[in-house]
């Protein structure tokens, strides 16, 4: 299954442990689905992850795991055409990489704008959870961590 997590996804994973936003990086991590991103959403994490205010909540090592990682064990899209998609121009990236990746789901918390939306040309737009019960094998136990994520 070809999956795009929004960069709050990714962000939120490296914070918090054993939610469903790091059960979905482990499932990448161990190969369980194909992820999908882009040279500027990389660019967007690694600006993102160099914020002085989330430095204490991240795990510096794992910080410096995930960039090579996505470069290695993702698919990264190159010069993704990016059309106006969202009421937020910032997540119009994200859905175009959905569409030029043909992922089969696209992963956000942003309830505002990305979930808001609900489907980006067919491809469904779901929360961590939502995701982890509809991905082959993700499923989690009841009650275990909370859809918590950062802008």
């Amino acid at each position: 299954m070809r999956v795009v997590l929004d960069t709050n996804i990714l962000v939120s994973a490296l914070i918090t442990r054993n939610t469903p936003p790091d059960q979905l990086y482990r499932a990448w991590l161990r190969g369980d689905v194909e992820l999908v991103t882009s040279q500027a959403q990389i660019a967007e994490l690694r600006a993102v992850l160099g914020r002085p205010r989330l430095r204490r909540y991240v795990d510096p090592d794992e910080a410096d795991r995930i960039l090579p990682a996505l470069h290695l064990n993702a698919t990264v899209l190159q010069d993704v055409p990016v059309t106006r998609r969202s009421p937020d121009p910032k997540d119009d990236s994200i859905l175009a990489m959905a569409v030029a990746g043909a992922a089969d789901i696209v992963v956000s918390g942003d309830k505002t704008d990305m979930l808001a939306l609900k489907k980006v040309e067919g491809t469904p737009i779901a929360t961590a959870r939502e995701a982890l019960s509809i991905i082959p094998g993700q499923s989690r136990p009841p009650g275990q961590g909370a859809d918590e994520n950062v802008d």
